[in-house]
Order: C-alpha cells, then sequence, then structure tokens
C-alpha cells in the first residue's frame, strides 16, 4: 500500500501512483506536498493509474502546482514504462487513456527485462485558435504577435492534446524563457494558460528548444513540447517530417505524417521505488 515509482524523461521527473494501492485522496494540497522536495519527494509531477473503460489503461496528470495536465509525452513514456515492468501487462503495445485522448504506445527496446525506449503516438496537432483553446479572432494562430511586459513576441499556437504557444528565436536564452515564460504562459489570449517554447532551427532535422511548463515553471525536457515546437515548425515549413529534438535534457525524435498525425520516441530511466510514510501520509492532512 502506498507504494511509488519515481522516474525520468530526459530529466523531467514524475511520481507513479496507483489509485486501487494508495490509502488516501490526491488531493491538490497532498499533490504540492508529494512533488515538494523539502517537505514530499520532490518531482515535476504526479502519474495517477486509474481504471478505464476506453482503453487498456487509464492516467491521469497532475502537475506540482496541484492542477491536472490533459497530457504530458514524458509523462506517458514514464507511465508505459510503469505499466511495462511492474507486469500489469506482457504486451508490448497497449493503449492509455488520457485527458487529452487515448494514446498508443509501444515498448521499442528493453534492458534487463525493463523498458528502455518506448514510442508513443501524441495524436493529431491542431491548429484551430478556439480548439487549443486562445481568444484570437484569427482560424489559427501563426506568426501572430502579442505584448508581454516590455517585450513583442511573434507567436504560434497549437493543441497536441493540450495547449502550446512557440516562439521561434534565433539564440535561445534561459533567463529570458525563465522571466517571459510565466507571463507568456498567464496572458489573457489564453484562458486555460499555456506551455510555453522557445524554439531555435538548426537545420531541416535539428532543433534546439527551451521549455517553460504550464504549472510547473521551466524544465529540461518536454514531449508534448517537443511535439508542439515540431507540429509548428513542420506548419511553417522549417523542418522535414522527422526531426529530433534537442533540450537541456536531452533529445527526442519526433514524426508528423500527413494528417498531421504524431509520434513521439524516447528514452526513460527510473530513479527509485518505495512507500510513503506513514508520517508523510499523516502530513498531507495537515
Amino acid at each position: 500500500m502506498n507504494n511509488f515509482v519515481k522516474t525520468h524523461g530526459l530529466g523531467n521527473e514524475y511520481i507513479v501512483l496507483d489509485q486501487e494501492k494508495i490509502s488516501f485522496e490526491l488531493t491538490e494540497k497532498a499533490i504540492k506536498r508529494i512533488c515538494n522536495v523539502n517537505f514530499g519527494i520532490g518531482s515535476d509531477g504526479i502519474l495517477l493509474k486509474v481504471k478505464s473503460f476506453k482503453a487498456d489503461f487509464g492516467l491521469e496528470i497532475y502537475n506540482p502546482d496541484g492542477s491536472e495536465a490533459e497530457k504530458s509525452g514524458n509523462g506517458l513514456r514514464i507511465f508505459c514504462k510503469y505499466i511495462y515492468d511492474l507486469h500489469f501487462t506482457e504486451k508490448r503495445e497497449f493503449s492509455v487513456e488520457t485527458k487529452g485522448g487515448i494514446v498508443h504506445a509501444r515498448i521499442v527496446e528493453t534492458s534487463n527485462g525493463k523498458a528502455a525506449l518506448i514510442s508513443v503516438d501524441m495524436g493529431k496537432a491542431i491548429f484551430k485558435s478556439e480548439e487549443i483553446p486562445t481568444r484570437f479572432k484569427s482560424e489559427i494562430v501563426i506568426g501572430e504577435t502579442i505584448k508581454v511586459g516590455d517585450r513583442d513576441y511573434e507567436i504560434n499556437c497549437v493543441s497536441v492534446g493540450n495547449p502550446h504557444c512557440v516562439v521561434i528565436k534565433d539564440n535561445l536564452d534561459i533567463d529570458e524563457i525563465k522571466k517571459y515564460g510565466s507571463l507568456i504562459e498567464r496572458h489573457d489570449q489564453f484562458p486555460n494558460r499555456i506551455n510555453v517554447q522557445f524554439a531555435k532551427v538548426i537545420s531541416k532535422s535539428e532543433v534546439e528548444v527551451l521549455i517553460w511548463e504550464r504549472g510547473a515553471g521551466f524544465t529540461l525536457a518536454s514531449g508534448s513540447s517537443s511535439c508542439a515546437v515540431a507540429s509548428v515548425l513542420r506548419k511553417r515549413g522549417l523542418i522535414d517530417a522527422n526531426v529530433k529534438i534537442k533540450m537541456p535534457g536531452g533529445q527526442l525524435k519526433i514524426e508528423i505524417d500527413s494528417n498531421w498525425n504524431i509520434r513521439m520516441t524516447g528514452e526513460v530511466r527510473q530513479i527509485a521505488q518505495g512507500i510513503l510514510s506513514d508520517e508523510l501520509i499523516e502530513d498531507l492532512d495537515m
């Protein structure tokens, strides 16, 4: 009871819990406490295994601020490793229901019987403004300009199951995205807030990215952000259909077909597994 597994995808770390095997309610307060590095375990979020009547497995994704995310690329790969490594299935291909839709996953490579390289069908890139959603009057948000603090940014928006805002840059600056990322995330044009990426095109097959994640802040890597960047750059004709997205935490391979279906492939590595202590469970109610 109250077992957990902590795993990272390119430095983006999540704690995985099974709803049927925890003795407490995963409230906003509990999520914040568990994700806190000083008073909890420390994490970029929590993945909760739940029942699904539409797919092989169900997944709820929570940010460290307690908010729920529709989809997470790294989170999905981490969850799939958890499902495979803990023998919830012997199959190397299975489906996962998320708030952002049903995802089909494949265990590409294993190491010592554990999932090492995982490919996930991330669904379709959606460019319609109202479906992302944004408050822009234009049908799609490609090359629009917004004022953020003392700067104007040309932005490009897309949904890959969750909302994203991509800024194409000639140079990447971590201090800049840390300063302006939160302002873009909470801009009035984005009713559900938004994930933010600064992207630098290296070649038709390679892109460098910095990420500000909605509800989490600056993060070393993000699967859905990588999919969003590839989708936007493909839409603007700047990259090929297959591209490597390089982030501070590592790189992902993104493939986009002619119908805007996205497939993401990348590594995942377990950090630790254990049991949440009785004292921590008591503190969740304090």
